[in-house]
């Protein structure tokens, strides 16, 4: 329930702030990828404001969303050796275990340690 309020709580004016952004900035720019030719229409892409902003934050996140997973590789590669190394020392453990009581179980009762 708190977690549903806090979402609420930043959630609300954070999308009334991108209304009101998206309402005061709906002029029509142009973006040009010819450096050279700024006016040639054949490299340039017009569109409101807000469009080109949006794109550029969604690019950011998107490409700094890969930069961290690249970076944590090692840490999961050694999560998931670590792990298979954990499951093979369960199952020596479940050996030694059922070994032993094996071997209890063939010992005559008197040789059995009272609880």
């Amino acid at each position: 329930m708190a977690k549903k309020i806090m979402n609420l709580l930043v959630l609300l004016p954070l999308g009334i702030v991108l209304i009101i952004f998206c309402v005061a900035n709906r002029q029509v720019v142009s973006l040009a990828f010819n450096p050279f030719r700024p006016e040639d229409q054949v490299l340039s892409v017009n569109a409101p404001l807000f469009v080109f902003l949006f794109l550029a934050v969604i690019i950011g996140m998107v490409v700094g969303s890969a930069a961290t997973w690249f970076t944590q590789g090692r840490h999961r590669k050694r999560a998931r050796t670590e792990a298979r190394e954990a499951v093979r020392w369960q199952a020596e453990a479940d050996r030694h275990r059922s070994r032993a009581e094996q071997i209890a179980s063939h010992l005559p009762s008197n040789h059995l340690p009272s609880k």
